[in-house]
């Protein structure tokens, strides 16, 4: 985490290391005792070798811990006197990354294969008590280097956890302002949804008992209590279950608009281009969109027609409605709820939203949703 600032990347980082160890590789070997010119060119690309592994170190530490140690080995053998600090590097890495056991083995390992190679290729009297010595150095910088790694994995894994609780805790809130939600929608609206509901379809009953023809209007509202009832079941398990999603979407828009039908609007729909699967929640805000366009048109547009259009675009949903109303470019509608709604919920997905007065008389709604803003 970088907390806004800059934050060098982690390959730059791993380059530098490499570099930086190989230049020191180098530097202490050839300006120290080293062998002659047959094996100094073998022992030279050894360091370079061992060192400029280290920019694999975060993709496959196991295979740079095993190049560092056998280039270690390699160049102690052509005769090179120095700390390999490219595999301390390497063993910090390969803890780090939480091969705890197979660091261990390997280290515990290379002081033995370092002292075994340095009786098995001597290079002088005074060799020996030198690599004794540098044994114990190096088992000393084994544990520092393999205590860091692990330090650093362990504050990881803390970090780590720390980040899962504060997400669970966000998330533990968030239910609980749904399900609050979802109570108070369930006690405020329920009841009066219902009571419109029970009243309409008795209303109905009562008139088709009596041998009356039922008004168009009466058929509406029992319709449409219907529709709402569903609507805030949906809407309620929602709220309760994140996983669940409100079951109107795309395919429900034709059904809807022959329900305006219905109210007496010559509505139409026509859907254009190759229809194909649409993430979920732009189904949903498409048939939002159709929904409050049309029971804007009717009942405030004063309109006869309003024509419905879907247009399925590479990458991309096009919603288009269109009304003969009586809105012109001099008298704008007023911005209501609804626009409001429908514009927020269409910036959410990232698309856009164009409501404007048409030219011939009207009003237009036009929404293009990018499929990719839903994921």
């Amino acid at each position: 985490m970088n907390n806004g600032r800059f934050a060098i990347p982690a390959k730059v980082t791993d380059w530098s290391i490499a570099v930086g160890v190989a230049a020191l590789q180098l530097g202490t070997g050839l300006s120290g005792p080293h062998p002659s010119e047959g094996r100094e060119v073998m022992g030279v690309a050894l360091l370079a070798a061992g060192a400029l592994a280290l920019t694999a170190r975060r993709r496959a530490p196991l295979a740079v811990l095993a190049v560092a140690g056998l280039s270690a080995v390699g160049y102690q053998a052509a005769g090179f006197e120095l700390l390999a600090v490219s595999y301390l590097v390497a063993v910090y890495s390969a803890v780090r990354a939480g091969h705890r056991t197979v660091t261990l083995a390997a280290s515990a390992a290379l002081p033995a294969v370092l002292l075994l190679t340095a009786l098995v290729f001597p290079g002088g009297p005074a060799r020996e008590a030198v690599v004794h010595a540098r044994t114990t150095l190096e088992i000393a910088w084994l544990i520092a280097a393999f205590a860091a790694g692990e330090a650093v994995r362990q504050a990881e894994r803390r970090a780590d956890q720390a980040e899962y609780t504060r997400e669970e805790t966000a998330r533990r809130r968030a239910d609980e302002e749904r399900l609050r939600i979802a109570r108070e929608l369930h006690d405020s609206l329920t009841h009066q949804i219902s009571v419109i509901k029970v009243q309409s379809e008795v209303a109905v009953h009562l008139a088709r008992r009596r041998g009356e023809q039922v008004p168009q209007a009466l058929l509406t509202i029992q319709e449409a209590g219907r529709e709402a009832t569903r609507e805030l079941r949906a809407t309620l398990e929602a709220l309760r279950d994140d996983d669940t999603t409100p079951p109107l979407g795309l395919e429900h828009i034709p059904h809807l608009v022959e329900q305006f039908r219905t109210t007496g609007l010559k509505a139409a729909l026509t859907i254009e281009g190759r229809p194909h699967p649409v993430p979920a929640a732009v189904g949903r805000t498409a048939y939002r969109i159709v929904q409050e366009s049309l029971t804007n048109i009717s009942r405030h547009a004063a309109a006869t027609t309003a024509s419905v259009l879907i247009d399925h675009r590479p990458g991309a949903l096009a919603v288009r409605v269109d009304d003969d109303g009586e809105t012109t470019q001099d008298t704008p509608p007023t911005p209501g709820l609804g626009l409001l709604g429908m514009r927020e919920r269409v910036t959410a997905l990232g698309g856009h939203l164009r409501t404007e007065p048409r030219r011939a008389g009207g009003f237009s709604v036009q929404a293009e949703l990018p499929l990719s803003g839903a994921s």
